[in-house]
Order: C-alpha cells, then sequence, then structure tokens
C-alpha cells in the first residue's frame, strides 16, 4: 500500500461541524467529495451557506474541486472512505449508532480492492472493529485487512472555536495492520501542520478519543459539586476558586451546564463498554448525574431568588439569554439549557427566549420555542444569564436592568460574566453559579 497523493480521491460521510472542515482541508490537497443524505444541507453548502458558520462562504467557494452531493453513487470512484456522522446517545443514554452503521453500509456498497475506511465518529473502543467491520465485510463481499482497510483519527473540532482550528490541532491517527496505519499517519500529515501521533492500534485510538472529553467531564462536575456546597455555605464559588488558583497546580476549572456532542455524550459510550464487560463506573457515572442536574439546580435558586424578592413563581416572567449549548455557536445538540426551562416551566412561569445565534426554525422544531431578539425582552421579574455569547459578556447593568421591571429584579448569572458589584444599590438581586 504506497502513498500516493496523485491517486488519493476522498469521500467524506457526514457534513456536519466534524465532516465540512475536513472535506475543504483536505481539498487543498485532493479530490474531495462531500456526502450527506440531508439534501437540505448540500444545497446550502453548494450555494456557499454553512449553517454551522464553520466555513464562510468564500471558503466553500474557492476550491472548484469540491463536491457536495446526497446521492450515493457518485462516490463509487472514491478509493479513501472517512466517515464523520454523529453518534448520540438516546434517552437512556446508550450508545446510538444507527448513523454510524447506516454509513458503514452505504461505503459498504463501493468499497473497492485496496480501498480504506476511516472512522472519525466518537466510538467506544472496539466499535470500528466489532460493529463497522463485518458490516464494510458483508456489503463489499471483501476481507477485512487483506482486500480493504480501515483506520480511525478521532475528531477533536470545537465547534465556535476559531483558534483551534483542525490544521492547528495534533491528531491522531491509526490504522488496521502496520502498513494502513502508516498510510493513515501520512494522509492526514499532508494536511495538519500540527503535526499527527500514530497510535498502535485503532483501539488505542477509540479509547484515547473516548477519555478526553470524560477527564473534562470528570472535573467540571468536581467544581459543580463544589458550587453546590458553597450555594448551602453561602459562599461565592468564583471567588473561592479566585483564590484557589493561585497555587500553580491548582486545574482553572468553571462550573455551568454540561452539554453538547462531546462531553456530555461520549462518557456513556465508556461506560457502556465498561458494563459490557463487567465493571460497573463509579466516577464516570456520579459525574454525569451531578452535570446533568445542574440545570434543575439553577432553576430551583431562580425560584428560591425570586422569593426572597417577594416575587410568586406562578406567571413570574423570565427572560432567558443563550439557548445553544456553548458560546457564540449556533449548536443546540444536548444543550442543558432546556433544563433550565423545562423545570421553570412546572412552576408555571412565563418564559421568554432569546439567542441571536441560534437557529429560529431549529429551535421551534426541536423545542417548540419561539426566539426573540433580545430589544423585545422587556419588564421581566428576572433574567437567566445561561450562555457566554459575545454579545451578553458586553452587557452592562444597566442594559440587563432595562428588561426587568422598573421596580428591578433577579439576575442569574449563570457564567459568571459579571461583577457582582455593579449591580449593589439598583435594586437588583444578582445570583451567580
Amino acid at each position: 500500500m504506497k502513498f500516493n497523493q496523485e491517486k488519493i480521491k476522498i469521500t467524506i460521510i457526514g457534513l456536519g461541524y466534524v465532516g465540512l472542515p475536513l472535506a475543504v482541508e483536505f481539498n487543498k490537497k485532493y479530490p474531495v467529495i462531500g456526502f450527506d443524505l440531508d439534501k437540505k444541507r448540500v444545497e446550502e453548502l453548494n450555494s456557499g451557506f454553512d449553517k454551522t458558520h464553520e466555513i464562510s462562504k468564500e471558503e466553500l467557494l474557492k476550491f472548484k474541486g469540491l463536491q457536495f452531493i446526497s446521492d450515493s453513487k457518485l462516490i463509487e470512484d472514491s478509493n479513501i472512505y472517512i466517515i464523520t456522522v454523529p453518534t448520540p446517545v438516546d434517552k437512556n443514554n446508550t450508545p446510538n449508532l444507527n448513523s454510524l452503521i447506516s454509513a458503514s453500509s452505504i461505503v459498504g456498497g463501493y468499497l473497492q480492492i485496496d480501498d480504506i475506511v476511516i472512522y472519525e465518529s466518537t466510538v467506544f473502543p472496539g466499535c470500528t472493529e466489532e460493529i463497522c467491520v463485518p458490516i464494510l465485510e458483508k456489503n463489499s463481499g471483501l476481507k477485512y485487512n487483506q482486500e480493504f482497510f480501515c483506520g480511525y483519527s478521532p475528531e477533536r473540532i470545537n465547534p465556535g472555536d476559531k483558534e483551534h482550528k483542525l490544521s492547528s490541532v495534533i491528531k491522531i491517527t491509526s490504522g488496521s495492520n502496520n502498513e494502513s496505519a502508516n498510510f493513515v499517519n501520512l494522509l492526514y500529515d499532508s494536511i495538519i501542520s500540527a503535526g499527527t501521533y500514530q497510535a498502535s492500534s485503532i483501539k488505542i485510538a477509540e479509547a484515547a478519543k473516548v477519555i478526553e472529553n470524560t477527564q473534562r467531564d470528570v472535573n467540571i462536575a468536581l467544581i459543580n459539586e463544589l458550587a453546590l456546597i458553597f450555594n448551602k455555605l453561602d459562599l461565592d464559588t468564583k471567588e473561592v476558586l479566585n483564590a484557589a488558583k493561585t497555587k500553580w497546580n491548582f486545574l482553572p476549572f468553571l462550573p455551568g451546564l454540561v452539554g453538547g456532542h462531546c462531553i456530555g455524550v461520549d462518557p456513556y459510550y465508556l461506560t457502556h463498554k465498561a458494563l459490557e464487560v463487567g465493571y460497573h463506573p463509579e466516577i464516570i457515572l456520579a459525574g454525569r448525574r451531578i452535570n446533568d442536574n445542574m440545570g434543575y439546580f439553577i432553576a430551583d435558586n431562580t425560584i428560591s431568588e425570586l422569593a426572597k424578592l417577594g416575587i410568586s413563581p406562578v406567571k413570574a416572567k423570565v427572560a432567558i439569554l443563550g439557548l445553544t449549548f456553548k458560546e457564540n455557536c449556533p449548536d443546540l445538540r444536548n444543550t442543558k439549557v432546556i433544563t433550565i426551562i423545562n423545570k421553570l416551566k412546572q412552576y408555571d412561569c412565563q418564559i421568554i427566549v432569546s439567542d441571536y445565534w441560534a437557529d429560529y426554525d431549529e429551535a421551534k422544531k426541536k423545542f417548540d420555542l419561539d426566539l426573540k431578539n433580545i430589544e423585545e425582552i422587556k419588564n421581566q421579574d428576572a433574567i437567566i444569564v445561561a450562555v457566554n455569547h459575545d454579545r451578553y459578556v458586553d452587557l452592562k447593568s444597566k442594559d440587563l436592568k432595562m428588561m426587568l421591571k422598573q421596580s428591578g429584579g433577579l439576575i442569574i448569572d449563570v457564567k459568571s460574566l459579571y461583577h457582582k458589584d455593579q449591580f449593589l444599590n439598583k435594586n437588583i438581586r444578582y445570583w451567580r453559579l
């Protein structure tokens, strides 16, 4: 298996936050086809519009050789297939591999001798060879590691992050044998300026990916638990953390909502495999429970703080700024802001939600929410600043006061964006996580 750049023809399966940047980067050196079953997504990309805001119109239209298609028949001439489909969990937090299985089935139908299939989707250790490879073999009629080969190179995309982009982050690579591993490593090394790290096996690469976000999840859970404790002790968590981080080896994690497609999901892939082999994870699942419940804690404290102002939660007007799972990003997947909203609705609060980053149609379809412009927010009993979008970070106390009733009200600062002293003597009660 000789690495010959002139013969490489790549198809990227899945054109979301991972697949699209990958297609654009590879197309700088190779012929690339971007395939997605979502016809609307394909049409938008062909017109130069990326709803994820990861790739600009200029970039999308710059490379004439980059094709976006939804007809799988057009991928049959490729010899490298890179699968970047989502791998979420279901309502029981069990891995949902439907998209991965479907993508493997499609690719398997077009595999030819010496083709390579590379997976980037987050999975549990062993998934590629235990679940995906048999599908590829069945649909292609070819023998694994004899007639076709596989690789695994976990994605490290951070939506909305303009600093840590695809080419500037070290890429883990792996292959199903030594020859394919070297090939996959050379392939990625040709586009990743930060360089690559070649793992010794696909399973090692799969495991490395799934623990990256598990580690972050557990660390954030610890800080969230500390925030729960400090709240009961009437201590300001941010002040405590500011003091503690003056020690050189204190890790500067912050409390907050943990959602999205990675940190809030990946640990369940690892725990699924752990349970399968007879080990019950303790710390990982405990961390998940803490982080999943933070939205309810914030909602309950909103009600408690309203009560201290003598405001009944029934029909209380509460505005929420931010719906996406993280700052400066339109991604609504697994957002935990919705847990705050749903809990407050149980108290019969009147909720208004604003998020200038979110897609209004998607918010309506997913959550039955009619998003409002921030200028429409007036006469509220409480404002919950749930996401640290740039525009919200820049809000002054007078801006927030204009959204409240003239008599004042409550500010809930989930991300600890503001200094509490700026709300003194303004008829505003301020609480932060």
